[in-house]
């Protein structure tokens, strides 16, 4: 499995419209991709801005690849996540799950 790491910051409203678009946008299309396994919304409030992290994990690599394109290290940050967002990574980290299940 291969866990696609990507993090943004936007102002507490911001993260509010950010989760909005993460419920309504996001997961249906990761829902219809198929080879995604789960999908995390992370938040951590730092002073007047809000710290956001994504982690999605996947079958493989060609998974990822049907999703973002042949550019992995590519972000995929649709407009609607652009307009509420102060800062995005251009880019995500993948790391291999090498260990990890708690029942």
């Amino acid at each position: 499995m291969i866990a696609r790491a990507w993090k943004a910051s936007a102002t507490p409203e911001g993260a509010r419209r950010y989760a909005e678009h993460f419920d309504g946008a996001v997961l249906p299309e990761l829902r219809r991709q198929g080879g995604c396994r789960a999908a995390y919304l992370l938040t951590r409030e730092s002073g007047e801005r809000v710290e956001i992290q994504v982690i999605t994990h996947w079958e493989s690599l060609e998974t990822i690849r049907a999703f973002a394109g042949d550019d992995l290290d590519h972000a995929v940050v649709e407009p609607a996540a652009r307009a509420v967002l102060t800062d995005f990574e251009r880019t995500v980290a993948h790391f291999t799950v090498t260990e990890g299940e708690v029942a």
